[in-house]
């Protein structure tokens, strides 16, 4: 029996859009979804909820100022978004590139009001690829533009620089197109309130693709092909998983992306313990999945019919999440990026 994309749909109030940040990170709501039963309470909350010797595990990647925009050869607009640098020594990329003809190969765009140039030198399905003429990262954070989500309807301005970053993001680790959303809500204050508690915390990186506000298009979920996405599960990250688990305590993944990144080591596992595992990654989790590391999930709310809510579906129960959303909507909780934040318990 096929699974729909529509029974992952729902409508949401425009106004009920986060367009722009609190004015402090951990001044959201926080939603916790235990089964059928809802907690309203802010995010501040979130360390009563957590115990001595859980693990919480981040990301830390790092967001790319990757949205560029300027002008083909033939004097015509284009935008550009940076996905993937492939090669950071001939200074290639894999890019989305919006114009009203499609790049040819050898044509040139020139971009920031001239301060940058690329030459289209391949495809690679919907991604151009570009050979710029210098260091694309260090030209990126000169002149490009943070790339907010389609759905801000908005242009990036000075505080999305620093909210659209997590605060512990790793400089070294510069590559995500967009941001681990889950993470924004915390700041210093709270991520030093649960260490004083007991609570440890680890990192993995998966660098944010712009797949992720892709919808899924199919009409049966299961012929969606998943974007790929670099992932790393450091062996640091991994003792500390198989530590806490072997003591009976709770791995609370913060973010689908650090969920993924968990699932993904779990079904590369060396006799039934996690180990570092590196490389993309492009699982597609749905109903049913049954979930081998994570017991707790923080979360934001997502786009409808979105890889994303289908992951939580499977986490929380599917029945659950709709009159999560539901409830949410009704007690108008601010959505995506921006948004509030959901604390879920895996469902049995």
């Amino acid at each position: 029996m096929p699974i729909l994309t529509s029974d992952f749909d729902y409508d949401l109030p425009d106004e009920l859009i986060a367009r722009y940040p609190l004015a402090t990170r951990s001044a959201s709501r926080l939603l916790h979804v235990k089964g059928d039963k809802l907690s309203d309470l802010c995010f501040t909350d979130l360390p009563s909820l957590l115990h001595q010797g859980d693990l919480l595990v981040l990301n830390d990647t790092k967001v790319m100022k990757a949205r560029l925009f300027g002008k083909k050869d033939t004097g015509g607009a284009v935008e550009v978004l940076v996905e993937r640098i492939t090669d950071h020594e001939r200074y290639i990329a894999a890019c989305h590139v919006r114009s009203s003809r499609a790049l040819k190969m050898g044509q040139t765009v020139s971009l920031a009001d001239g301060a940058m140039s690329a030459t289209m030198c391949g495809r690679d399905e919907n991604l151009f690829i570009l050979q710029f003429v210098n260091p694309i990262l260090a030209d990126l954070d000169k002149y490009g533009q943070m790339p907010i989500p389609p759905y801000f309807e908005r242009t990036a301005t000075k505080t999305d620089d620093e909210r659209y970053q997590t605060v512990f993001c790793d400089d070294a680790k510069q590559a995500s197109v967009a941001a681990p959303t889950a993470s924004l809500h915390f700041d210093d204050k709270t991520l030093q309130i649960l260490k004083d508690k007991g609570v440890d915390i680890a990192f993995v990186t998966l660098h944010v693709g712009a797949g992720t506000f892709a919808p899924v298009k199919t009409d049966d979920l299961t012929d969606h092909v998943m974007h790929a996405e670099y992932a790393h599960l450091p062996q640091q990250t991994a003792d500390k998983i198989n530590a806490a688990k072997a003591n009976g305590k709770k791995i609370i993944a913060v973010g689908t992306t650090v969920a993924r990144t968990l699932e993904t080591a779990h079904l590369h596992r060396v006799n039934g313990l996690l180990t570092e595992f590196r490389g993309d990654t492009q699982i597609f989790i749905y109903p049913p999945y049954e979930f081998g590391v994570v017991d707790r999930l923080i979360t934001n709310f997502h786009l409808p019919k979105s890889t994303l809510l289908m992951l939580v579906s499977a986490f929380a129960g599917t029945d659950n999440i709709k009159h999560a959303y539901v409830h949410a909507i009704g007690q108008q909780y601010r959505f995506f990026s921006y948004g509030d934040a959901m604390l879920l318990d895996k469902c049995p």
